[in-house]
């Protein structure tokens, strides 16, 4: 019978769309890269998703989010999603967590309860402890590296984290990994050099904040305030929720030979 998802399963099978509705994917961090990684997710058809994210809808979030608009400037995130979601696909669950993941928040998610979990957050710390609480439950997890100041989306490609290079976040991360004994990561990253913003204070968030009230981390603590584009981060998002479900689905493209 037809319904949202027949197209995919033209391609799938009924099988495989079983499996998707079945999984439970978490998301941490929905922003730039999470907020397409979510869409392509419930469109899809994946069953049960855990969004996590504590910040709110900011107006210069508009540039690159596809959850940000003028009328949910000033909404969190997770339930801007949630809402979002769910006129795609009402009967998907959608559990949403309004906190920002560290290591000091971890002990709030059983990665056991995941299908898969997608690494979308943008500091060392918290990646981290999400790669290492992934591994401790032997649950599969894929993570997006740096997708600020870049302007070139066919650069990104999806490797193991020990064979990266460029990317300045990769490299961090390949040295901390290492000494933790994390032999493979599933990472999306790009080799293209990083832009150097300008240098123009009248549009630094860092010297006029209009973080809606009450976002509990203001641009103004951030070190370096990255540009960013509509299409860097959407297309890391994408690729990242295309390797989620092909892994799910049991499926996997099949490359031309030169």
């Amino acid at each position: 019978m037809l319904n949202q998802f027949s197209r995919t399963e033209l391609l799938f099978g009924h099988e495989a769309m079983e499996k998707l509705y079945k999984s439970r994917v978490a998301v941490f961090g929905i922003g730039g890269v999470g907020g397409y990684t979510v869409e392509a997710l419930a469109r899809s058809g994946i069953g049960t998703l855990d969004l996590i994210d504590d910040d709110k809808v900011c107006l210069t979030n508009i540039n690159r989010q596809i959850l940000a608009t003028r009328k949910t400037v000033g909404k969190y995130k997770v339930e801007v999603a949630r809402d979002r979601i769910l006129e795609i696909n009402p009967d998907a669950v959608v559990n949403i967590y309004q906190t920002f993941y560290t290591p000091d928040t971890k002990d709030q998610f059983d990665f056991t309860q995941y299908d898969y979990v997608v690494d979308a957050i943008d500091t060392v710390t918290g990646k981290l402890a999400m790669i290492m609480q992934a591994d401790a439950a032997g649950t599969p997890i894929i993570s997006c590296m740096g997708a600020g100041n870049k302007i070139n989306p066919a650069a990104l490609e999806v490797a193991d984290i020990y064979e990266t290079s460029v990317c300045p976040l990769a490299r961090v991360m390949r040295t901390e990994l290492r000494k933790r004994g994390i032999k493979h990561l599933k990472v999306v990253y790009s080799k293209e050099k990083a832009i150097t913003p300008v240098d123009d204070m009248a549009i630094s968030c860092s010297q006029h904040c209009i973080c809606p009230p009450g976002t509990a981390r203001k641009c103004t603590q951030r070190r370096q305030v990255p540009g960013s584009t509509a299409y860097v981060p959407a297309v890391a998002g994408l690729i990242i929720a295309g390797e989620v479900i092909n892994d799910l689905a049991g499926k996997q493209p099949e490359m031309v030979q030169n």
